[in-house]
């Protein structure tokens, strides 16, 4: 059977509603909920439904209207209706992270009954293919808008994405986020807040919104539960150096240039500050100097640990004046509703605050459409059940997959394996007929499954099936069993990792082992079969596989993260070669040795005298598993710089020759933004296809310092473009670099600065040299 074929068995034609459905059963759907009623006599007496006005001026005189208990009302995220204004009910929270997330605001329990699954973001990262993650974006914001109008959504505002630095591979929710180098997750940012919202690739300031997107968790994010610290009390102490150049980053490139409308607080404290009482970051950096303009959200309960738990506030009136006034407007949970009235009888609180952040809240729903009128009548209006696991949807989940599964070995070119030649084939393995595994967390109902193993039986009727484990964390392996199925093939396929037991929110790992019995089964399998082995890992974390890695009896090893509704079928088509591999690491693999790091500790820059080694691909000095942008294909790619133009940058101008002096560095902000935009530069790259087979191939293009020091990273990635290459083609790839942004560096005190002397551009093996002098 054809892979297309199993992804669109579900399809099913709904003949009295006369349109193409999936997964679905067909029945009349319900209204959407909205506001000013063009068939209600008052709407016309209100201001706040004209829609020739400001959206400024309704919301301000929507909130003029309103009592004090009802503005209370509106500040959690439930927000009740108000019926004397035909206001209905709103609710804020609705989860979109790879694919809708049947919970809160959504309910798939009308004609709608299933949903896109895209990968789980850190395989989707992977493809380092921006527009890719625009297209995804663009399709859930889609489905997103369907659900509204199907009058099963009660919001359209989507938190996600989460773009936290994937900073310790022990982090449960790692498999969330677009993994640990902050220019990737400030891209994904960029791209996926663009698709969902309705903007274009390119952006343009978008006033009328498809969907809302939240960047989050602000800031410094990246803990659960690890032995006995939590997130809910955990102070991540961080320096102005690293809050700067790792932490900060995409969010500012979430904010300025993705645009998004909403922006989540973290429940932890960031130098003794809980992230959502801490009015510099919330209302001078985001609002002040970055130019936010969408709500902001506290993570679910976060504000009644300010008090209750943290212990940073008095009373729960002091932690509800501390949020908003530090720029908090809606807050996840009923907390604020519960105190907000006695803080403003206490006069700890004003009631202008309240109005100020309702003005926030009632403008994103505005730009949502939901005050202007029956919604099926204005933009986004037309967007119906038939656009939710669309055939175009479902073929770009196939593509995403694909684009992301990455190849870390390939011994004597054991993959791919021929389609012909392949007459009996062996999957073993607790993840070999995972379907839930497929999607990480924060996942809703798909539009179908496609385990490893269905995949794997389209291309050989002769396959065999045995789990080996009793589950993921194979406490008890039947390894005996398992060694006799492998013997009677001629190749086998292992599909190993780990699942939702093992890694999620609220659980965080304690090693980087695979778990139980899994190793052993590996070994055991691999040493029995006739050939060397394949090794399928599912996981969001990276694991110590370096048994595997040097073992001649396993010839090749496919990480495929966790990779959504289409998954087998991209595991399948890269095995035997319908497709050839081309993702990247987009995290570093440690080595198991490395829990003996505290998790607590944030730096990212090492420590020499201590030992301590440092974080990410940008700072780390100790031993990998695999690095960075490690991936392999079917094909070799070879690269040669054509031309970067200037190679040699002056620091001292007219303008600027106070700037440098003896000091060996300038100041990024002194040198100012007219200095900057005249000093960016081209590089022109040429990539071949040596191979022969056609393949998309990611380029990745870093940066180093000939003589690395002060805190400067030893290697940081400045851009990545995707190219398609047919067999033995050539192509030029050209970046367009701003030395301020791309060859600078943050100092202790957080400010970028940048360094004389040479700096080297590295793609592949080929580096080039530039030269910054005062």
């Amino acid at each position: 059977m054809k892979l297309h074929s199993l992804l669109l068995i579900n399809l099913v034609i709904c003949l009295g509603v006369g349109v193409l459905l999936v997964g679905v059963h067909c029945t009349e759907s319900s209204s959407p909920p909205f506001a000013c009623d063009s068939s209600d006599p008052l709407t016309k007496s209100y201001a706040f439904c004209n829609t020739t006005l400001r959206i400024s001026q309704r919301a301000s005189d929507l909130i003029s209207r309103l009592t004090l208990d009802e503005k209370i009302s509106q500040l959690i995220s439930s927000a009740a209706s108000i019926p004397r204004l035909g206001i209905p009910a709103y609710e804020w929270w609705s989860e979109a992270l790879h694919g809708i997330r049947d919970r809160h605001g959504i309910r798939f329990n009308g004609t709608i009954r299933s949903a896109t699954s895209f990968p789980q973001v850190i395989l989707t990262a992977a493809s380092f293919d921006a527009h890719l993650w625009y297209r995804i974006g663009q399709a859930i914001g889609i489905e997103t808008r369907a659900m509204y109008n199907a009058g099963q959504a009660m919001g359209m505002t989507f938190w996600a994405p989460n773009i936290n630095i994937f900073r310790d591979p022990r982090w449960g929710r790692g498999q969330e986020t677009p993994g640990e180098d902050p220019v990737v997750a400030g891209k994904y940012a960029v791209s996926y807040v663009r698709g969902l919202q309705g903007d274009t690739f390119e952006g343009g300031k978008v006033d009328v919104l498809q969907a809302s997107a939240c960047c989050k968790h602000f800031t410094a994010y990246d803990l659960d539960n690890w032995t006995s610290i939590d997130r809910y009390t955990f102070d991540a102490r961080v320096t102005m150096q690293d809050l700067a150049d790792t932490y900060q980053p995409p969010f500012r490139s979430c904010i300025e240039e993705g645009r998004a409308s909403g922006l989540m607080c973290a429940y932890n404290l960031v130098n003794g500050v809980p992230n959502c009482a801490d009015f510099n970051l919330l209302s001078k950096t985001a609002r002040g100097q970055w130019g936010f303009d969408g709500y902001i959200v506290s993570d679910c309960d976060a504000v009644s640990l300010v008090h209750d738990v943290q212990g940073y506030a008095k009373s729960p009136e002091d932690a509800v004046a501390i949020v908003l006034t530090a720029g908090m407007d809606v807050a996840c949970g009923g907390y604020l509703q519960k105190h907000a009235k006695s803080a403003v009888s206490q006069k700890k609180l004003t009631e202008s605050e309240i109005d100020r952040a309702l003005l926030n809240l009632f403008t994103v729903r505005m730009r949502l459409g939901l005050f202007n009128g029956n919604p099926r009548k204005l933009p986004f209006g037309n967007i119906g059940p038939d656009q939710v696991c669309s055939t175009e949807h479902q073929t770009l989940a196939l593509e995403a997959a694909r684009s992301g599964i990455v190849l870390l070995k390939n011994s004597d070119r054991l993959l791919p394996l021929s389609k012909g030649e392949t007459l009996s084939l062996a999957v073993i393995g607790p993840n070999a007929n995972a379907t839930d595994t497929l999607l990480g967390n924060y996942a809703g109902p798909p539009c179908k499954f496609i385990s490893p193993l269905q995949g794997l039986q389209s291309y050989v009727n002769n396959t065999m099936y045995h789990a080996g484990c009793n589950d993921v964390a194979c406490s008890s392996a039947s390894i005996e069993n398992a060694v006799d199925v492998a013997k009677q093939a001629d190749y086998v396929v292992l599909v190993m990792g780990l699942d939702q037991t093992q890694e999620r929110e609220k659980y965080d790992r304690l090693d980087l082992v695979l778990p139980g019995k899994q190793e052993q089964l590996i070994t055991g399998v691999a040493k029995a079969a006739k050939k060397p082995v394949v090794l399928v890992l599912l996981c969001g974390g990276p694991v110590d596989i370096s048994f595997a890695k040097g073992s001649s009896n396993i010839g090749s090893i496919l990480w495929a993260g966790y990779p959504g509704e289409a998954g087998g079928a991209a595991i399948a088509e890269t095995i035997f070669g319908d497709h050839n591999p081309g993702g990247r690491l987009p995290v570093t693999w440690y080595p198991k040795d490395f829990i003996k790091i505290p998790m607590t500790d944030m730096r990212m820059r090492p420590e020499p005298q201590s030992g301590y080694p440092g974080r990410t691909h940008r700072f780390y000095t100790g031993k990998t598993v695999f690095e960075f942008g490690n991936g392999l294909s079917y094909s070799p790619y070879s690269y040669e710089f054509l031309s970067v133009t200037p190679n040699k940058l002056y620091l001292n101008q007219p303008s600027t020759t106070h700037v440098v002096e003896n000091s060996g560095y300038a100041s990024v902000s002194e040198l100012g933004t007219e200095f900057c935009e005249a000093k960016k530069f081209s590089a022109l790259i040429a990539v071949r296809n040596g191979g022969k087979m056609a393949g998309k191939h990611p380029v990745l293009l870093f940066v180093k310092q000939a003589k690395a020091g002060n805190g400067s990273p030893m290697k940081q990635l400045v851009g990545f473009q995707n190219v398609f290459l047919d067999a033995g083609e050539s192509s030029n790839v050209e970046f367009i670099l701003s030395p301020c942004e791309h060859l600078s560096r943050a100092n202790k005190d957080g400010l970028m600065v940048m360094e004389q002397g040479i700096h080297l551009l590295v793609v592949g093996d080929k580096e080039y040299p530039i030269a910054i002098v005062a």
